[in-house]
This record gives C-alpha cells, sequence and structure tokens, in this order.
C-alpha cells in the first residue's frame, strides 16, 4: 500500500515536473521567437532611417549645389552689368554732354526738324525746350524760325529738360524726345550687351 502510493506520488511529480519542463521550454521558445523578431524589426527599422537619412542628405547637397551655382551666375551676371555699366556711362555720358552743349549744333537739329515738319503746312506744333537755356533759344527762335512763329508754331521751357529738346503737337497726343537723357539711355541700352560681349564672351 505504501509502496503503491510513493509510486503514484512519484508518477505525479513526475509527470508534473515533465509538463512544467514542457511548458517552460515552450515559453523559452516563444521568448526567443519574439526576441528575434523585435531584434529583426529594429534592425530593419534602423536600415530605413539610415537610408531615409542618406536620403534626404543627398537631396539638401543638391539643393545646396543648385542654390549655390544659382547665386554664382547670378552675382556674375550682376558684376558683369555693373562693370559694362560702368564703362558705358563712361563713354555715354561725356559724349551725350559734348554733343548737347553745343549749343550751335543743337539749334541746327531743332532747325531742321521744325522747318521740315512745318514744310507741308503743318504749324500745329509745340517744342519744349531747357528751362535754363531761355534766353539764348529765345533770341535764336527769333532770328531763325521767326516766320514759323509767327504761323502757330509755340515754344516752352521745362526745367526737367536738361539738354536738347522735346517735340510734338500742341494737344500732346504724343511727343518726340531729343534729350540728352533719352540719348544717354539709348546708347546705353545699345552698348552694354556689346560691352558685356567684348569683355567677357569667350570666342
Amino acid at each position: 500500500m505504501h509502496t503503491k502510493l510513493q509510486e503514484l506520488t512519484d508518477k505525479i511529480y513526475n509527470e508534473g515536473v515533465q509538463k512544467a519542463n514542457e511548458e517552460a521550454g515552450q515559453i523559452l521558445e516563444k521568448a526567443k521567437k519574439e526576441a528575434e523578431e523585435i531584434v529583426a524589426k529594429a534592425r530593419a527599422d534602423a536600415e530605413k532611417t539610415i537610408k531615409d537619412a542618406e536620403k534626404k542628405a543627398e537631396e539638401i547637397k543638391h539643393n545646396m549645389e543648385a542654390e549655390m551655382k544659382l547665386a554664382s551666375t547670378q552675382a556674375l551676371t550682376a558684376l558683369k552689368q555693373k562693370v559694362s555699366g560702368l564703362i558705358t556711362l563712361q563713354v555715354v555720358e561725356p559724349s551725350m554732354k559734348e554733343v548737347f552743349s553745343d549749343k550751335d549744333y543743337l539749334q541746327k537739329i531743332i532747325e531742321t526738324v521744325v522747318k521740315g515738319w512745318t514744310k507741308t503746312g503743318d504749324f500745329d506744333l509745340s517744342v519744349v525746350l531747357p528751362e535754363k537755356d531761355k534766353k539764348e533759344f529765345d533770341k535764336f527762335f527769333k532770328n531763325s524760325l521767326a516766320v514759323e512763329l509767327n504761323k502757330g508754331v509755340e515754344v516752352s521751357y521745362d526745367s526737367e529738360v536738361e539738354g536738347g529738346f522735346r517735340i510734338g503737337p500742341k494737344d500732346g497726343s504724343y511727343i518726340i524726345s531729343f534729350t540728352e537723357e533719352d540719348f544717354n539711355n539709348f546708347f546705353k541700352a545699345y552698348l552694354r550687351p556689346k560691352t558685356v560681349e567684348l569683355l567677357f564672351d569667350k570666342k
């Protein structure tokens, strides 16, 4: 009786230990699998983070290179324009100032334009001259263009006209400008690209 009871006790114990060992093994196997999955996911996440960071760094590098190239191109273009502008300024302005300071030459131009305009009998004409030269031009018109003045050509003076003259119909519907500033701007616009080409373009 005692022996059978001991055998039964041992059997129950052994079965319990075996079952506990099996369960412990299953728990360890499951924990190991979960740990491997966590490590694999962490490795994949880390690789993705690295790839994303590398891609972002490459984009930033590309953008910075593009911006630097654009900025350098713009700076070079601005420098070319400034240099050519200074050269053009030194060439054009003294020349135009010399031309427009020659009152005899300017008066001949005005006389030619006015007489050419009124040749057909149209005396609906207004001439605007520099205010600072009023006395000189009054004398010129009385001596050289008295007929045109008597037939209706108007002469006025404007302090904003520094050199040269403006001409057009009396109603102001349009104006043809022959001022020093106009010629300066015209020749600057014409010469500046030519100057840039001569200074900087490679043949």
